[in-house]
C-alpha cells in the first residue's frame, strides 16, 4: 500500500515537495550570495544597518536637530527601518529570478519558488537588522521601544507584505524583461527621497504633502512614527491605503505569474 509521503497525488506529498524545492532554492542563494558560507548571511542584515549607521552620523557631526521627538537618533530610525525593509526586501527578490534562472531549467522549480525563498531570506535578514538596530540604540542610551508596540508591530508587518507583493510583481516582469530590475532600482531612489525618512511629511504644506502620500512607503513610515510618537500628526496617515495597496500588488503578482507559467507551457 503506498504511502502517504510517496503517492504522487496526495497534499502531504505535494507540501513535501514544495518544502525540498524552498530548501534548495535558499541554500543555493546562501551559497551563491555568501561567500559559499552560512556566516555571510550575516552581511545582508549589517548592510541596511551601515546604511543607518552612516545617515546618523553624518546628520550627528552636521549638528542637525531632530524634525520631531527630542531623540535624532530614534527619529530617523522610525523612517529607515520600513523604508529599508521595503527596499531590500522588494529589490533583491525582483533580483533573484535573474540569478537563479538555472533553476528554472527543474521542472519541478517554479518562478514563485525563486520568489518567496529570496523573501524568506531577506525578511529573516531584516528582523535580524531590526534586532541590531535596537541593541545599538540601547547602548547609545536611547529608548528604542515604541509609544504603542501593537501599532508598531502592524506597521512592520504591512510593509513587509507591501515589500513581498511589490516584489513578487517586479520579479515576474523582470523574468521577461531584464531592464525592469534597472527601473525598478531608479524609481527606488525617487521613493526613497519622498517617503518622509528623512523629515516630517505632514509639515509640508498640502500641495506637496498630499500627493507625498500617495507613495505606500510614506504610509508606512507615518504609521511607524505615529507608533513610537503619541503626539506625532497623523493627518496624512491612511492604513487601509498602505494594506490595499500592498495586497493588490500581491495578487497582481501571484495572477501574473500563474498567466506566464500558463504561456511557458503552452509555448
Amino acid at each position: 500500500m503506498t504511502s502517504n509521503q510517496t503517492d504522487p497525488t496526495t497534499l502531504s506529498y505535494a507540501l513535501r515537495q514544495k518544502y525540498n524545492v524552498m530548501k534548495a532554492v535558499v541554500l543555493r542563494d546562501m551559497r551563491t550570495r555568501f561567500f559559499d558560507h552560512g556566516l555571510g548571511f550575516l552581511i545582508v542584515a549589517l548592510w541596511p544597518l551601515a546604511h543607518m549607521i552612516i545617515l546618523l552620523g553624518i546628520y550627528h557631526f552636521a549638528g542637525r536637530q531632530a524634525p520631531f521627538g527630542d531623540s535624532l537618533n530614534v527619529f530617523f530610525a522610525t523612517g529607515l527601518i520600513p523604508t529599508l525593509l521595503f527596499m531590500y526586501v522588494s529589490r533583491f527578490m525582483s533580483l533573484s529570478v535573474i540569478l537563479n534562472r538555472p533553476m528554472l531549467a527543474f521542472p519541478v522549480v517554479q518562478v514563485l519558488d525563486i520568489l518567496m525563498a529570496r523573501a524568506y531570506l531577506e525578511i529573516t535578514a531584516a528582523l535580524l537588522t531590526l534586532f541590531f538596530m535596537f541593541t545599538i540604540l540601547f547602548l547609545l542610551g536611547e529608548n528604542p521601544w515604541p509609544a504603542n508596540p501593537e501599532e508598531a508591530v502592524l506597521a512592520y508587518l504591512s510593509t513587509a507584505l507591501l515589500a513581498v507583493g511589490v516584489g513578487i510583481l517586479v520579479g515576474v516582469i523582470a523574468m521577461f524583461f531584464n531592464f525592469a530590475v534597472t527601473i525598478y532600482a531608479l524609481l527606488m531612489i525617487l521613493a526613497y527621497v519622498s517617503s518622509g525618512t528623512l523629515f516630517v511629511t505632514a509639515y509640508l504644506p498640502d500641495l506637496i504633502a498630499i500627493p507625498l502620500s500617495w507613495n505606500p512607503i510614506t504610509q508606512a513610515v507615518e504609521w511607524m512614527r505615529t507608533a513610537y510618537f503619541e503626539t506625532y500628526p497623523d493627518r496624512l496617515l491612511d492604513r487601509s491605503y498602505l494594506v490595499g495597496f500592498a495586497l493588490t500588488a500581491l495578487f497582481g503578482g501571484l495572477l501574473l505569474e500563474r498567466v506566464c507559467r500558463r504561456i511557458m507551457l503552452e509555448s
